[in-house]
């Protein structure tokens, strides 16, 4: 997390680079390979992106998509019913 507070996982939004190379939003927490956690009320969005601790705790360069979105707030991609956005390394 940008902020670096503790929070609940509840309470965190993981990004999450496949064993594939796909980097993308998990909505469950379950999904596998190396996760990232930042606040879910996007508090520490703009902080992450900016210091790129998303990319640096993934070894992995954000997609457009995902990056975007973050840069956008929007939240909804936790309640998508597609599981998140996708993209590549």
């Amino acid at each position: 997390m940008a902020c670096r507070t503790e929070r609940q996982k509840r309470d965190l939004l993981r990004v999450v680079r496949a064993p594939d190379g796909i980097v993308a939003f998990d909505p469950t927490g379950r999904a596998a390979g190396r996760g990232a956690y930042i606040c879910a009320d996007g508090s520490c969005w703009a902080v992450a992106l900016k210091k790129k601790s998303i990319e640096r705790a993934l070894s992995a360069a954000l997609p457009i998509e995902v990056r975007n979105r973050l840069e956008s707030g929007q939240l909804d991609v936790l309640t998508s019913a597609g599981g998140g956005v996708h993209g590549t390394q």
